[in-house]
């Protein structure tokens, strides 16, 4: 079958995936006719992300039952103790519905409706974001299973590189395009990609929520994107450099967080400069620098590399945007002794607030 045939049996426009969109001048779809021999990527692989992804959430979910808990419990990992709320149908109600932070105004009406003192009010709603506040052993999981992935793609896909050099070689990537092989692996790891990105989108609602959700957004959706996009139009070699040289990084930020989550201070500081270190060269150097200059040099342009041009400017926009997080981080903590905090920590108050609450209760 030829893609405009299966992609029209998918449900979808065959005027949409003209080849003249997808493809460089001069291409059509006749030229990624498979045979015997032949795997060319075809669209409809890519509705394996769907299972894909619930299986790697089962995963996760097991793996953070029997691995990271455990773990984290044995190296010293501990939630502190909260203090109890005590139940107050009425400031549950406006917490639920209104706000979880009232304003002045509203402290006052609540104490009156709940007969109350004021300060009583806003203790209980300062003790009722708390609860809702992640626990430190959620976030090691968290923290876990990302590395764990991370790193397992990062060095995953280098073996590809070290086991298949002629097939990353730039004379042959860009002169036969889009007329080269996939091969097997290479499909498979981009699958996985593809599905974990799905799972990540997909349990966003109940992971740890943090100062950059909406950018985490923006990033998975253009992540998304561009992965469904270049495998469709076969720019695999291309979307493969992309994903290794973000993945470079990635593993060594979550494990610089189960380092600050176990409060090896020290340990952390270094491993997140470190990480520093490689995600501003891998981001801001090697980025740019073989994705836009290859781009831009070897392709005439296309409709599809207009929109991948416009994804990848999206994406070097959250790196600048999180490079700066990062700098302002390491002057604020390492160089000037400012109090340690994650830079994508969690906006509700500190473990301190915490202490001193429970401390009056006691």
């Amino acid at each position: 079958l030829s893609v405009p045939t299966i992609l029209t049996r998918m449900g979808l426009s065959e005027g949409f995936w003209h080849h003249e969109y997808w493809l460089p001048p001069g291409a059509t779809w006749e030229d990624m006719k498979e045979s015997a021999d032949t795997h060319y990527p075809q669209p409809q692989d890519l509705l394996l992300c769907i299972p894909g992804a619930l299986l790697l959430i089962i995963v996760r979910c097991i793996f953070e039952r029997t691995v990271a808990l455990p773990l984290g419990r044995r190296l010293g990992v501990s939630d502190k103790l909260r203090p109890k709320v005590q139940p107050n149908a009425t400031l549950e109600g406006f917490y639920v519905l209104l706000g979880r932070t009232p304003k002045e105004e509203d402290l006052i009406s609540l104490a009156k409706q709940s007969d109350l003192p004021v300060k009583k009010v806003e203790t209980w709603f300062r003790h009722r974001r708390a609860q809702d506040r992640p626990r430190l052993m959620k976030k090691f999981c968290e923290a876990s299973w990302r590395f764990t992935f991370y790193f397992t793609s990062f060095f995953s896909g280098l073996g590809l590189l070290y086991e298949k050099p002629w097939f990353w070689d730039h004379t042959v990537c860009w002169l036969r395009f889009p007329q080269q092989p996939l091969p097997p692996a290479l499909g498979w790891f981009y699958l996985l990609e593809l599905s974990f990105y799905c799972s990540l989108v997909a349990t966003l609602p109940f992971d740890v929520k943090r100062k950059d959700f909406k950018e985490q957004i923006i990033h998975h959706i253009a992540t998304i994107t561009l992965i469904f996009v270049s495998y469709c139009a076969n720019l695999v070699r291309f979307g493969m450099i992309v994903m290794l040289v973000h993945d470079a990084s990635d593993y060594i930020l979550e494990l610089a967080k189960m380092l600050h989550y176990l409060k090896w201070k020290r340990v952390c500081e270094a491993v997140f400069i470190v990480f520093a270190v490689v995600f501003i060269i891998s981001r801001l150097v090697l980025f740019p620098l073989i994705t836009y200059y290859y781009f831009m040099t070897k392709f005439q342009l296309f409709l599809i590399s207009c929109v991948i041009n416009t994804f990848l400017m999206i994406l070097q926009s959250l790196h600048i945007f999180w490079s700066y997080l990062i700098i302002q981080m390491i002057f604020g903590v390492i160089l000037h002794g400012a109090k340690r905090k994650d830079a994508r920590s969690d906006t509700e108050e500190s473990d301190r607030s915490e202490a001193e609450d429970l401390a009056k209760n006691k």
